[in-house]
């Protein structure tokens, strides 16, 4: 299968002013976690209002954004980085890592439990069933950029392989950005919405969230080709998995800790249904 050529540029206006499809897609996925965010402030238990749904997203924004490209550049980047210290602030030059992009949420929602005095985990769970569908839109910007695209495979094994225009190989490969977009996107925000429709545990929410990315991401590295200055160290894990297994194992025990700590007591003594004659 070929890919499908998309121009990444939607329209130009004038010299590198213009919009493309990938910061489209961004923008998209801010819409959608804004509307989904105002909805769920309407109901009688949120913690929120829509303003202050606003208010947080405009600092997730920035958390995103500046984490996500200081991540990618030390986590895949270092040793460019070292070279020359400018490269941090080419981001002409693409280049964002969702690992750093989440650290950047996490100071996002510290500055903002801060903010309106409630609980890191109060925002952490309201907010945790939108973040894929910034994912989701993300990894769509990645395909249709053609980047980011995955491992070697065939047609007789793959029928939807691709061929990518930018691959210099020539070769079919899984098109591990829809891989994602399924999995980290679409199926890890159907969980989270039905999961988190009735009240849960405090950080329950968050550490579904955490378990279920770092789980899909984990899986999906096994099909997405590794940086080239990296392909040494994916032999064996990934950098992606190795920054996914702090994910599964911190969410794991976080939804154990949530519902010990909301657990019934047994141990208390049984009320008497009558009374002694």
């Amino acid at each position: 299968m070929e890919f499908p050529n998309f121009d990444p540029v939607i329209f130009q206006i004038w010299g590198p002013i213009g919009l493309n499809w990938y910061g489209l897609t961004y923008l998209l996925g801010f819409v959608g976690a804004w509307w989904m965010g105002t909805v769920r402030s309407k109901k009688p238990n949120s913690p929120y209002n829509a303003e202050q749904v606003s208010d947080f997203l405009f600092y997730a924004f920035l958390g995103v954004v500046l984490g996500g490209r200081i991540g990618y550049v030390l986590f895949y980047q270092f040793p460019l980085f070292i070279e020359n210290p400018l490269y941090l602030f080419r981001i002409w030059d693409g280049g964002m890592s969702f690992h750093g992009g989440l650290l950047g949420v996490i100071l996002a929602f510290w500055y903002f439990a801060r903010k309106t005095q409630t609980g890191f985990f109060d925002i952490a769970d309201f907010f945790a069933p939108m973040a894929p569908i910034g994912l989701a839109t993300g990894r769509m910007g990645n395909f249709i950029n053609g980047e980011l695209w995955g491992r070697v495979t065939d047609v007789s094994s793959t029928p939807w392989a691709m061929h990518f225009p930018h691959d210099p190989a020539g070769v079919y490969r899984h098109p591990s950005m829809l891989y994602e977009c399924a999995l980290e996107g679409v199926l890890l925000f159907i969980i989270l919405y039905f999961y988190s429709r009735n009240p849960k545990p405090k950080m329950a929410v968050s550490g579904l969230f955490l378990l279920g990315y770092g789980s899909f991401r984990f899986l999906v590295e096994y099909y997405r080709e590794p940086d080239a200055h990296l392909k040494e160290l994916a032999e064996f894990l990934s950098m992606g998995q190795i920054l996914s297994l702090p994910m599964i194992i911190i969410g794991l025990v976080m939804i154990i800790i949530a519902y010990q700590k909301h657990k019934p007591a047994t141990d208390e003594p049984a009320v008497k249904s009558a009374k002694a004659k």
